[in-house]
């Protein structure tokens, strides 16, 4: 595989713009998710379609940097008019980015298909940019990527605090007199920009999955904002390798739907193994702390038992034990474990008594209570 990466023209040409495109999108992406506006980006990039339309219209030319002009722009229109409808009407903000995406992408479906109607050969391909063409990246088009990729990685470090504010707590930011709401057009302008620059590769309908699914991959893995952005640059870049691989190797794959398979895979991992958040360690906690709490009581009713007598070893019946509570129910496997750990002993078929370290952890979890 690394072979034909080094070798194979194209491969490593796809790769390359890929990668750079998911380290761009998913260090963004960090702060949409943080900032509860993963649905943005859908939003922005469907709006950018009826601007690559009417790029195409007004120049009728097909060329990238007029079709990506295109596209920034209504990209922008997009977001700006999310944004003043939130904050000057009674519309709620998931209400907003619904209706600027259904109605963006309507009119840019109408403008599609008035485009194919037209004679002439010129406009073939321009439904290229709904599911991305990958494969068609060329190195003019890397440049760009990694030249407009930098620049809004150098200002993401420039702006680090002020944008770590803006996610955080907004109010304390704007109390200490920084310009919450142009800090605010100014990450969302970048997230245009990246979004802009996916289009040709995954498209308008999947580059929301290039912004969103990084981040959540790597909010399972850490609470800390820089770890949080550098993993989910790094998730984005290795989804991009690897969708660019699994498009080369397997036939009639193409890329851009490849990547968000490979993202998603990454994401469906984080939410099942990442330590603290991941399901599967969850359970495990919540499991080891259920055996802990039956532990404790079964010690706690041995005690409270043996306390009545004259030694704090004094045995006791199973049945007994069955009766105390509704977490000693199940006397008997705990008892096991507390022989197991040697804490308590069998005296004989029904009853059980504490060892002289039982008696002593009794004595701990009671003055814990």
């Amino acid at each position: 595989m690394i072979e034909d990466l080094l070798n194979d023209y194209t491969l490593r040409t796809v790769a390359m713009g890929a990668a750079l495109l998911g380290i761009v999108s998913g260090a963004l992406g960090g702060f949409a998710l943080l900032r509860r506006q993963a649905l943005l980006g859908d939003a922005i990039s469907h709006a950018a379609l009826p601007g690559i339309a009417l790029a195409f219209l007004v120049t009728g030319s097909k060329a990238p940097l007029v079709l990506v002009v295109g596209a920034a722009v209504a990209g922008w229109i997009g977001a700006a008019l999310i944004m003043t409808v939130t904050n000057r009407t009674r519309v709620k903000y998931d209400a907003a980015l619904g209706i600027m995406l259904s109605v963006f992408f309507g009119f840019g479906l109408v403008l599609l298909t008035f485009i194919q109607r037209l004679p002439g050969a010129n406009q073939a391909g321009l439904d290229s940019f709904l599911f991305g063409q990958a494969a068609a990246l060329v190195e003019r088009d890397v440049q760009v990527i990694l030249g407009l990729g930098s620049g809004v990685l150098v200002l993401i470090l420039a702006f680090w605090k002020e944008f770590k504010l803006l996610s955080f707590d907004r109010p304390f930011g704007a109390a200490l007199g920084y310009p919450m709401r142009r800090l605010d057009y100014l990450l969302t302008g970048l997230l245009v920009v990246a979004i802009v620059l996916g289009l040709q590769t995954v498209g308008v309908v999947l580059m929301s999955a290039m912004i969103v699914a990084p981040a959540a991959a790597a909010r399972q893995w850490t609470d800390r904002l820089g770890r949080m952005i550098f993993l989910s640059a790094v998730f984005g870049a290795v989804s991009g390798i690897g969708g660019a691989v699994l498009s080369s190797r397997v036939a009639g794959v193409p890329t851009g739907p490849a990547i968000v398979l490979i993202v998603s895979a990454i994401v469906l991992f984080s939410l099942l193994f990442a330590p603290n958040r991941g399901i599967l360690w969850r359970r495990i906690r919540e499991v080891r702390l259920s055996r802990q709490l039956r532990i404790d009581a079964v010690l706690v009713d041995l005690y409270t038992l043996a306390s009545q007598h004259e030694s704090a070893e004094h045995p006791h019946a199973e049945r007994v034990l069955n009766v105390m509570s509704d977490v000693s129910a199940r006397a008997r496997e705990t008892l096991r474990l507390l022989d197991g750990l040697g804490l308590a002993r069998r005296i004989d078929a029904e009853r059980w008594a504490l060892t002289a370290e039982g008696v002593e952890r009794a004595r701990d979890v009671i003055n814990r209570l």
